[in-house]
């Protein structure tokens, strides 16, 4: 189990200052309405994360890297022989 501070949280998380920002990015109709009213179905939804996207990149925001999850097939075997000896009790 992974525990996230709310402090690293929030670092992440957009506020809706990005939308105000943006609107200097756009001459959309479509676009400056969504900015301004937020999406109303899934597919305007969808819109708004693409251009929370699109803000970033401008403005040069990176996400983290994912943590490394992978393991090997030796590594699992390994970590079962501890509990193979345990069956036979």
């Amino acid at each position: 189990m992974v525990l996230i501070s709310a402090h690293s949280i929030q670092k992440f998380m957009p506020s809706d200052d990005w939308r105000e920002e943006y609107k200097a990015y756009t001459s959309s109709k479509y676009e400056l309405d969504l900015l301004e009213n937020g999406p109303k179905s899934l597919a305007q939804s969808w819109m708004m994360g693409a251009l929370y996207n699109k803000w970033k990149k401008i403005k040069g925001i990176k996400d983290p890297e994912p943590p490394d999850c992978s393991s090997s097939m030796k590594e699992w075997e390994q970590s079962i022989k501890k509990y193979e000896n345990t069956k036979d009790v």
